[in-house]
């Protein structure tokens, strides 16, 4: 960490602050505050900044590092998350920083034999029933999916691209120390990825290449249906196993191409606004959620997007979590993982907080876009995330009555037809052109609006479907053009 990081986290105010000068008060008051960082959210110890966030440093020697040492070593378990960077102040004098990530999967810590936890600013001990509570959790998470070690699964057969890509993602954003190495096994150790030596079933969830036969729950299911049912025609269907992180990509990246690209013109501008039928914000944080809240111990359990003309559902295998309702999720609530070891990697990517807000993100995202908020249910061990919104032909606002007579609202394929088609083209000759493969897709995203709009007629109206059915553009459309081009 240089200087103007520090001076980033001193300004967000979310630290504990201590100036040390070796007092063995101080020194405890740090040793509880980690504790109960780690018994948390995670946070910083900075020694060496005062109060009131000025950053004074102080004379760091080998005792002073050998008392922090010391102090580090009452913990039970072991603290051995903590992390200790050293900022050089240039003028003699050095601020600590000890970095406590969250490590509730092996919460809770005591230090000096008492547990504590963070309330608002202020560390306080932790009551017996919590302790307790957390005590139980503890010797269940050892027994947790993710925690297993992975079945016939070496470093080398991970993709250690997005491995590198988190640990920088990570040390971007400030959740893994600038000092970890590029090597793989030690960042799988800072991540809680590798266990006594042992990759973890999480780490081949999050990294893995080979998931059949061993891992088939690591499946991605995409499909785009025609009409209101999953008994309709199937559009676009995709099946893959991926990682994680390769999940999440692609299944915005097919989105991107499935979902119909709309066109308007807000008030008092003179620009066109492209937009999807659902805000992708929204999208990617339920996509997230999907990946890294389902339940992976199922070998049966896969991801789903489905998308219907009237609706889009993303679908995870996995009923909610202990304490967590479908009512609850459209306001405040607890995050409570089922996974922590896959969810706490994407959290250091920056990718997701840990606060329970990705919900309250999703419904605040779809207000501003002008749409309902989504519904959230669980069936029969699958949790449904619905978008009610119109993706069907009548959600692409081609040239709609008030733009007929502006080239301004025709995207630039429904430009080239009306072009061509100033003599009368098939469909297959409108399309050539524009690159295009999916005729239906054409037929109803480009054609279909220009038919609406009066600016393209059919030269046998009365048999729409004709092999022998022709488009030509109407006055109004060659209108459209010429004054454009004028």
């Amino acid at each position: 960490m240089n200087l103007t990081a520090l001076e980033q986290l001193v300004a967000q105010g979310e630290s504990e602050t201590l100036e040390l000068k070796t007092s063995t008060a101080k020194l405890r008051r740090a040793g509880e505050s980690l504790c109960g960082f780690l018994n948390g959210e995670g946070g910083q110890v900075l020694i060496g900044v005062a109060p009131d966030g000025k950053i004074t440093g102080q004379q760091v020697s080998d005792s002073t590092l050998r008392d922090v040492a010391a102090m580090l070593g009452r913990f039970e378990p072991p603290a051995a998350r903590v992390e200790m960077d050293r900022v050089d102040l240039g003028n003699g004098r050095s601020v600590i920083v000890l970095d406590a990530p969250s490590a509730r999967e092996h919460a809770p810590f005591v230090f000096e034999g008492k547990p504590y936890r963070r309330v608002g600013s202020t560390t306080t001990v932790m009551a017996q029933d919590e302790y307790a509570r957390l005590l139980l959790d503890r010797n269940h998470s050892r027994h947790r999916w993710e925690n297993q070690p992975a079945m016939r699964v070496r470093l080398e057969d991970l993709d250690h691209e997005e491995i590198l890509r988190t640990r920088q993602t990570a040390i971007e954003q400030r959740r893994l120390s600038a000092g970890t190495s590029t090597d793989i096994g030690d960042i799988f150790d800072r991540l809680g990825l590798r266990i006594d030596g042992e990759i973890t079933q999480a780490a081949q969830m999050l990294y893995g290449t080979r998931f059949l036969p061993d891992y088939p729950q690591g499946l991605l299911k995409l499909g785009r249906f025609r009409g209101t049912r999953i008994t309709g025609d199937i559009l676009d269907n995709k099946q893959e196993h991926m990682h994680a992180f390769a999940m999440v990509r692609e299944a915005m990246a097919w989105l991107d191409r499935t979902l119909p690209l709309s066109a308007r013109f807000p008030k008092g501008s003179i620009f066109r606004e492209d937009r999807l039928p659902v805000p992708a914000e929204a999208l990617r944080e339920v996509i997230l959620n999907a990946v890294m809240h389902r339940d992976y111990s199922r070998a049966s359990s896969y991801v789903a997007i489905a998308v219907f003309d009237d609706r889009i559902e993303v679908r995870s295998v996995g009923d909610f979590p202990t304490g967590i309702r479908a009512e609850i999720l459209s306001g405040v609530h607890p995050s409570i993982l089922r996974n922590p070891l896959i969810a706490g990697a994407f959290h250091r990517t920056g990718a997701v907080e840990v606060w329970g807000r990705g919900t309250n993100r999703v419904i605040e995202a779809c207000r501003v876009h002008g749409i309902a908020a989504p519904e959230f249910s669980e069936q029969a061990g699958v949790v449904t995330v619905t978008f009610r919104t119109a993706v069907g032909p009548e959600a692409v606002e081609g040239p709609s009555k008030d733009q007929v007579g502006t080239k301004a609202g025709l995207s630039r394929d429904q430009e080239q037809v009306l072009a061509l088609a100033a003599t009368p083209r098939s469909l297959l000759e409108l399309m050539e052109p524009s690159g295009r493969v999916n005729r239906t897709k054409f037929r109803d995203q480009v054609v279909g609006p220009l038919l609406e709009a009066g600016l393209l007629e059919m030269t046998i109206p009365g048999k729409p479907r004709s092999p022998r059915q022709q488009y030509r553009a109407t006055p109004a459309g060659t209108r459209v053009l010429e004054e454009e081009d004028r």
